[in-house]
This record gives structure tokens, C-alpha cells and sequence, in this order.
């Protein structure tokens, strides 16, 4: 088998390319003589540039020089920054591959005809005042009621710093009980319980519905059933019932259309753009070609490679993402801050400059699909396909709003080595360089790096993805279920003040 290359030029009219291992001083790589050493993930400029000359990457703008650039010299945060957004060509919209052959999991499905890829039960806080009850009321019921109950994956406690002290209107009451709302509903739940402390802003008569069924829903206030410790009690009585319900719950084959897949990325690095990143895009089109649904979010980490969604979408829905983008733009000047205050410190250290290049790569995730819909945060997803939904580019309160949108099923890609789950959804992980999956393979799932590696090819990644994506979605455990993650993961988006 011949040699990997060792450096990588990613599109024709690119002025950097990209070292896939560390390299030397003086050697030759894509036509020039490196200036000084270029670490892995990182670039070097293939040409000359002067200060304010655009740097190409992806054949897009990533940004510019801010200083005298030769060619051969590392390119990053010493000699370059960022630049107008938007600029290079925009991809008009999407092929999708053919189906695939695989167009079925072993889900649960539900009387409404959504599918869950899990069967947990929910133990939700209503208000912060309650969130040390509903940790109590899961640690309980899964010591003592779960291991008589086989068909139910756990009991899940939902629960967050909101609630109180926050205004009865407005934008981030309005998005505090949407995400609560779209929690309660969750198709990965056989079973919810809801737990408010009874004087909170955010009262439980807000949750309740009509078609609540006692044998898979209950509610009720701690200060209404004798303090903590009387609510740890009743929360048993009743999560026994809603439990020996939940429990006849057996997976069946379902299409892979059940599936509605969230996909995140976190502690990115140079190869995140290169492996994981397109890799999952590859997935997702086999995803939506299928008749299934994926979701891309974190407008901060699209910013500068907008043009290439607004490209594949309607008039109406470009228009709306071109709204969120705006409104970003408007809410960090207002709050003294810059959307190229991301990337993060960590994406830096692995060879990302600017948000542009960042965004650029994030955006590799969608995969080639036409944009189907373009929602709010934590909006019902009700469009089948790729779709995009409005959140903060960090994880933990983007997934939320995946989650609460509807996904049963998270991918999230990371290149430095993040650590997540988000119950009730399984989350994978996908590395993207084999030198992280293999410090730490106890938390990834899949290594994205044999691309660059040359033992697979990027559509031969995206199968692999997609066919792992079906295997999670069936109860094939991953690596941060095994660990423990989702409880500490739900965070809302707070918007306002708190009062």
C-alpha cells in the first residue's frame, strides 16, 4: 500500500494547504520550500500575500493576511485574521445520493407514529427549586425500580437553573418552556414525570395536556406532597406504575424515516473540516435520501458560510436564516462581543485561525441536501429532510435544542476530544485524526482519521457513519451511555434578565 500524502491541497484555487502529519522546516511540500514547521491540522501559504489579501480555503475566503506572508510559512492567528464574510461561490442546490439499501432500524414505535431509538423514563424539573428532587427521585428509581423493568433504559432526570426569577413573557420564558415542552413530548420517552417546587414562575399547569394518559404521565409540586423527602416517596409510587406500562415497550422494524438525527461538533480542529465534518454530511444525505431527517444548528459556527445554505434552500427559508444571521450580528455588538470571538482557544491549538474557516468546515456536516426548513430554537421539526434550527454554537444548549426539536439521535464530531451525551438521545462521538481516537477511545465512537490515513475514502467513511447511526438508533450503546453522560447536558437557552 503506497504512503499517505503527507500534506493536502483541498481545492484548485486555494492559497494554503494543509499538513496531515507534522512537518519539517525546509522540506518540499505542494510545490514550496516550508519556512519553519507546520504542526498537524495546520496550514502553510502556497503562494505569496500581502497584508489584506484574501487566504482561500475550501475555495472560500477564510479570511486574510494581516501581515506579509512567503510562501512556505505557516499561516494562522500571527499572520492572519478575519476578513469580510461571505465571499467565494456558493453551491447551488443539492443532489441527494440514492436511497440506501438500509432503510430500517429496531426502534419503538409510538401510537402517534413517531419512533424512539430509546426507552427512557423522564423525571423533569419544572424550576431550579426542584432540580435536586428530580436528581434524588432518578437515583432512586434506578436503584430500586429499573432492574425489574428490562424494556426501560433508564430513568432520566431532566433538570436545569431556570424557571424562577424570570419575567412571566417574552423571548426567553417563550424558549424555556418550548425546549420543556418539546422535552415532555419526547419520543425517547415511554414515560414522563414532571416535578415542580409549586410557587416558581414557570408553573406546572403550563405542561399539562389533554391526552395525558395516569399510566405514562404524572405531575405534581413538592411543596403540594410534604417537602423533598415526601416527594421522593410519591415520585416512587407513581414512576412504578408509569414504569410496569413503559416496560411493554419492545422495539420493532421501523424506516429509517423515524429517524431524526441532531449533528453537533465541538473542540474542532484542522481535520474536523477534512474527516469527520464531511464524512457525517456524507451520512446525512444517505439519512435524508432514506426518507429520514437531520438537523444543523449553532449559527455563531456557520457565520461566514451562510451563502452556501442560503444557496440550497427557498427564497423564504434563506430569508429566514439571513434573519438569524442579523440577529447574531446585532446581539454580540450589543453585548461588547464578536462572532469572531469563537473559534475557541482549543480550535486554535488545532490549527483553526478564524470563524470563517471554523464555519466553513461546520457546514461540511449538511452534507449536499437541499435545505428543507429553517427553524426557531427547539421548534417541532415537522419537514422531512435536512433542515436548520437557530442556537449559540455552544454544545450543550445547541443539542438541547436539537433534542427538543425532535432528534432521537445525536452525531457529534470532534477533533481535540469533547466529552458529551445528551439524554434522552444517544450521542456519538466522531474523531477526526486517529491520533485522538486513539488517546482516548473510551469516549469516541468512530474514527474519522483513517481518511486521511488513505485506508478509506470520505463516501466510504459516510456509509460507515450511517450505518453506525442505525445501529445506535437499534440499542447498540455508545461510548458516552457506557460512561454516564446526559444527565448534566441539559441546558436550556437563557435569553433576558434575570430578575
Amino acid at each position: 500500500m503506497s504512503q499517505p500524502p503527507s500534506a493536502l491541497l483541498l481545492g484548485d484555487t486555494d492559497s494554503v494547504g494543509i499538513a496531515l502529519t507534522a512537518l519539517n522546516a525546509g522540506d518540499p511540500h505542494l510545490g514550496v520550500t516550508l519556512a519553519g514547521d507546520i504542526p498537524a491540522g495546520h496550514k502553510f501559504a502556497l503562494r505569496d500575500h500581502a497584508p489584506g489579501d484574501a487566504i482561500v480555503k475550501y475555495g472560500q475566503v477564510m479570511g486574510q493576511a494581516t501581515a506579509p506572508i512567503r510562501a512556505g510559512e505557516h499561516v494562522h492567528t500571527q499572520n492572519a485574521g478575519m476578513s469580510a464574510h461571505g465571499l467565494g461561490p456558493a453551491q447551488s442546490r443539492g443532489q441527494l445520493p440514492p436511497p440506501p439499501e438500509r432503510r430500517s432500524f429496531q426502534g419503538f414505535l409510538r401510537k402517534d407514529g413517531r419512533v424512539g431509538t430509546r426507552n427512557f423514563i423522564g423525571v423533569i424539573a419544572s424550576v431550579n427549586c426542584s432540580s435536586t428532587v428530580c436528581n434524588a427521585i432518578a437515583r432512586a428509581a434506578n436503584d430500586r425500580l429499573l432492574p425489574r423493568f428490562p424494556n426501560v433504559d433508564g430513568f432520566v432526570p431532566i433538570v436545569h437553573d431556570q424557571g424562577c426569577g424570570i419575567a412571566t413573557g417574552g423571548e426567553g420564558f417563550e424558549l424555556l418552556v418550548r425546549v420543556l415542552k418539546g422535552y415532555r413530548d419526547h419520543v425517547n420517552f415511554g414515560g414522563v414525570m414532571l416535578v415542580g417546587l409549586g410557587c416558581e414562575v414557570n408553573q406546572l399547569t403550563l405542561y399539562q395536556r389533554d391526552d395525558w394518559t395516569r399510566e405514562r404521565h404524572a405531575s405534581f409540586n413538592i411543596q403540594d406532597v410534604g417537602g423533598s423527602a415526601a416527594a421522593v416517596a410519591r415520585a416512587l409510587e407513581i414512576l412504578e406504575t408509569i414504569a410496569e406500562v413503559a416496560n411493554r415497550d419492545t422495539r420493532s422494524t421501523v424506516p429509517v424515516s423515524g429517524l431524526t438525527l441532531g449533528m453537533q461538533c465541538g473542540g474542532s480542529d484542522g481535520f474536523s473540516g477534512i474527516t469527520a465534518n464531511p464524512a457525517l454530511g456524507v451520512a446525512s444525505d444517505l439519512l435524508v435520501a432514506g426518507g429520514g431527517t437531520s438537523i444543523l444548528s449553532e449559527t455563531p459556527e456557520v457565520y461566514g458560510a451562510e451563502h452556501l445554505l442560503i444557496a440550497r434552500a427557498s427564497d423564504a427559508d434563506g430569508d429566514k436564516l439571513r434573519a438569524m444571521i442579523g440577529w447574531w450580528e446585532r446581539y454580540t455588538s450589543q453585548n461588547g462581543a464578536s462572532l469572531d470571538n469563537n473559534p475557541s482557544p482549543g480550535n486554535k491549538r488545532g490549527g483553526i485561525t478564524t470563524i470563517l474557516e471554523k464555519s466553513l468546515g461546520a457546514v461540511a456536516k449538511g452534507g449536499l441536501a437541499p435545505v428543507a426548513g429553517v427553524y426557531g430554537y427547539g421548534e417541532q421539526i415537522r419537514t422531512p429532510g435536512f433542515v436548520y434550527m437557530d442556537s449559540p454554537g455552544y454544545d450543550p444548549v445547541a443539542a438541547t435544542g436539537q433534542v427538543a426539536s425532535g432528534a432521537n439521535l445525536i452525531a457529534f464530531t470532534t477533533g481535540r476530544g469533547s466529552c458529551f451525551g445528551a439524554h434522552p438521545a444517544p450521542s456519538l462521538k466522531l474523531a477526526s485524526n486517529s491520533a485522538l481516537w486513539h488517546s482516548m477511545q473510551a469516549d469516541m465512537d468512530i474514527d474519522c482519521g483513517k481518511v486521511v490515513e488513505g485506508t478509506i475514502s470520505l463516501p466510504e467513511m459516510g456509509q460507515e457513519i450511517y450505518h453506525k447511526l442505525l445501529d445506535t438508533a437499534s440499542g447498540a450503546r455508545t461510548k458516552s451511555e457506557e460512561f454516564g453522560y446526559g444527565d448534566a447536558e441539559f441546558v436550556p437557552w437563557r435569553i433576558g434578565a434575570v430578575l
